[in-house]
């Protein structure tokens, strides 16, 4: 029996190395992967960075352009709304292109709808099968 408690000693001591050594690995691997996420966010975090000053740039030379004809304040003015226009384009572009669902039509003297569009519950307070009672107690 001496034996078989040594070789259950031995069984323990492997598996709680083994454990430990599994450990030290997936941290190492998490770290290093942290870590080339981090340098992956920092790139395109200047990206973006340098990419705002080069559209500012941009906008600077097409209204230095408008200011060779027009006045000052037009030319901004003007640049101005082809921005604001390049902005709702992107917006829309960024959008989901499914269709959004009309609300439901009303119908005089037909029943509420069983739920609100949203799905959040009931849209109203449920009605009573039988009308309240007024105080006096039928005989």
């Amino acid at each position: 029996m001496d034996r078989l408690d040594h070789l259950e000693h031995l069984d323990k001591h492997l598996a709680e190395e083994l454990a430990q050594v599994a450990r030290e690995t997936v941290r190492d691997e998490l770290r290093e992967q942290s870590r080339k996420q981090r340098r992956t966010a920092l790139l395109y975090a200047a990206s973006g960075a340098v990419a705002l000053y080069a559209g500012a740039a941009v906008a600077l030379a097409v209204g230095l352009a408008l200011a060779i004809g027009l006045p000052g304040w037009a030319a901004a003015l003007i640049t101005a709304a082809i921005l604001g226009a390049a902005a709702c384009l992107l917006r829309g572009a960024a959008r989901p292109k499914h269709s959004h669902p009309s609300p439901p039509a009303r119908v005089i003297g037909g029943t509420a709808p069983a739920a609100p569009p949203s799905g959040l519950g009931m849209p109203y307070p449920p009605m009573p099968t039988e009308p309240p009672e007024t105080g006096h107690h039928r005989a």
